[in-house]
C-alpha cells in the first residue's frame, strides 16, 4: 500500500477490528460473571478456566491464519492454495482434538498430571465436549477475516463479531434461566454456539470479496506460494501461539500444587478476562499493520508511534482499575466474585497493568518480521518467554511464599519483557542487514 497515510487512516482502519477484538474480550467476563452467580462458584469458575485454557491451546494452530491471508491472499492462485491449507489444518485440529478428550486419555492427564480434584475435571471434561466445534469455527473465521482485512474491509469484520457476541449472550441466558445445566458446560456451550454463528456470517459477507480476489491474475513476478513454501512460511506461525497458549494450561497446573490453589484457580480466569479487555486492542494491531506498512514499509513510523500511543493507552487505562476502588467494584460488583476473593485478585492484576502495553509492542513487531516473510524469530521468542513463565514459576512454588495467582502474573511479566527483547533484537539485525 503505497498511499500517503495518516494517523486518521490508521484509526479508522483498526478501530472495527478494535471493536471486534473488545467484543469477544468480552465473552470471558460475561460467562464468569453467570458462572459465578450460579450454584458451586468456585468449582464451576475453575472447570470453566480449565476448559478455556485447553480449548485455546487446540485452537492456537489456526488462529494465525488471519495475519497469513491477509500478508498472502493477493489473487487467485494465493486464495485457492491457502484456503485449501486452512481447511486441512483446521479438519487435523479438529480431529486431535476429539483424540485429545477421549476419556482414557483426558482423565488420567487431569487427576494424575494436573491434579485436578476429580469434581473439577469431570465438569472440565463436560465443558470441553461442548467445545469440540470451537477450533475448526475459529479457523474459518480467520482466514476469511483475513481476505476481508487485505482488501480494505474491515467493518465486515465487526458485523461478524458482533453476531457471535449476541449468540453467546442468548445461548448462556437461555441455559442460565433454564437452571439445571452446570456453569462450566454453559460456558462452553455458549462460546461455540457464538463462535459457529461469526464463522458463518464472516464467509457470507466475504463472498464479493472472494469474487474479485478471484479475478486477480499473480504479478509477472511473483511466482504463487507452493504447499511447502506455505508450510514453511506457517509453521513457525503456528507454533507461536501453540506455545504461548499451551503456557495457560501449564500454568494451571503449577497454580493447582500453589499456595492458595482453589483461591487462585477461581480468580486466574477473571483477573485473565479483564486484562484480555486492554490487550485485545493490541491484539487487534497486528493485522493492521501487517495491511498498512506498505510495499516498502514507507509507511512504519506512522505504524509505529501509532503502536507507542496505543499501548499507554492500553495500560494506563488498566491501571486506572487496578490501583482504584474500581477494582472492587469490577471483581465484586460486576464479575460476581465474593468479598474475599475479589480482595485476592486485587495484588496479580495491579502486576499485571503493564501487560497491555507490552501486547501492543509484541504484536507491532511480529507484524514488521511477517510482512518480510521472516516468521522463525517470532515463535523463537514465544518458546524462550513460555521458558521463562515455567521457571520463575516453579522457583516462586519452590522458595518464595507467594499466592499461585502472584506468582503467575509475575511469571507472565517478566516472559513477555524477555521476549519482545528477543524480537526487538532480531530486528535490529534485518535492519542492519537491510541497511547494507
Amino acid at each position: 500500500m503505497s498511499e500517503q497515510l495518516t494517523y486518521g487512516k490508521i484509526f479508522r482502519f483498526w478501530l472495527p477490528l478494535a471493536a471486534t477484538w473488545l467484543m469477544m474480550a468480552a465473552e470471558g467476563p460475561f460467562l464468569a460473571a453467570i458462572i459465578a452467580r450460579m450454584a458451586a462458584e468456585t468449582l464451576n469458575l475453575a472447570a470453566y478456566g480449565i476448559a478455556y485454557a485447553f480449548a485455546l491451546v487446540a485452537e492456537s494452530p489456526v488462529i494465525m491464519l488471519m495475519s497469513a491471508s491477509t500478508a498472502l491472499c493477493r489473487d487467485r492462485e494465493s486464495y485457492r492454495r491457502l484456503r485449501n491449507f486452512s481447511l486441512l489444518l483446521c479438519l487435523a485440529v479438529t480431529l486431535l482434538f476429539g483424540l485429545f478428550l477421549l476419556p482414557p486419555i483426558f482423565m488420567p492427564l487431569a487427576l494424575k498430571l494436573l491434579g485436578l480434584p476429580p469434581e473439577i475435571a469431570t465438569l472440565t471434561h463436560k465443558a470441553l465436549l461442548c467445545l469440540l466445534p470451537w477450533p475448526a469455527a475459529i479457523g474459518v473465521r480467520r482466514f476469511y477475516q483475513g481476505v476481508l482485512i487485505a482488501r480494505r474491509k474491515t467493518r465486515r469484520v465487526a458485523v461478524a463479531t458482533g453476531l457471535r457476541v449476541v449468540g453467546m449472550a442468548a445461548a448462556a441466558s437461555l441455559l442460565y434461566l433454564q437452571g439445571s445445566v452446570d456453569g462450566a458446560i454453559i460456558g462452553g456451550i455458549a462460546l461455540s454456539t457464538g463462535v459457529i454463528a461469526e464463522a458463518l456470517l464472516t464467509r457470507y459477507l466475504a463472498r464479493r470479496t472472494i469474487a474479485e480476489v478471484l479475478q486477480l491474475e499473480p504479478a509477472d513476478n511473483c511466482r504463487p506460494m507452493s504447499y511447502r513454501t506455505i508450510w514453511d512460511y506457517y509453521l513457525p506461525l503456528a507454533l507461536t501461539p501453540f506455545i504461548g497458549l499451551s503456557i495457560h494450561p501449564l500454568v494451571t497446573f503449577f497454580l493447582g500444587k500453589s499456595r492458595d490453589a482453589i483461591e487462585s484457580l477461581a480468580v486466574m480466569p477473571v483477573i485473565y478476562g479483564l486484562t484480555f479487555v486492554f490487550r485485545a486492542l493490541g491484539l487487534s494491531y497486528q493485522e493492521v499493520a501487517i495491511a498498512l506498512l506498505g510495499e516498502d514499509r514507507n509507511n512504519y513510523p506512522k505504524i509505529r508511534n501509532f503502536a507507542v500511543g496505543l499501548g499507554l493507552f492500553t495500560s494506563l487505562s488498566l491501571s486506572l482499575i487496578a490501583f482504584t476502588p474500581l477494582a472492587d467494584l469490577w471483581f465484586h460488583k460486576l464479575s460476581g466474585l465474593s468479598q474475599s476473593l475479589s480482595n485476592f485478585a486485587i495484588l496479580p492484576l495491579q502486576i499485571m497493568a503493564i501487560f497491555p502495553a507490552l501486547t501492543v509492542l509484541i504484536c507491532f513487531q511480529r507484524s514488521v518480521l511477517i510482512d518480510t516473510r521472516t516468521t522463525r524469530p517470532i515463535s523463537i521468542a514465544t518458546a524462550l518467554e513460555a521458558l521463562a513463565i515455567f521457571s520463575i514459576l516453579l522457583l516462586m512454588m519452590l522458595y518464595f511464599p507467594v499466592a499461585g495467582s502472584v506468582a503467575a502474573a509475575i511469571a507472565y511479566i517478566v516472559g513477555r519483557l524477555l521476549a519482545v527483547a528477543i524480537l526487538q533484537r532480531s530486528l535490529g539485525k534485518r535492519q542492519m542487514t537491510a541497511g547494507r
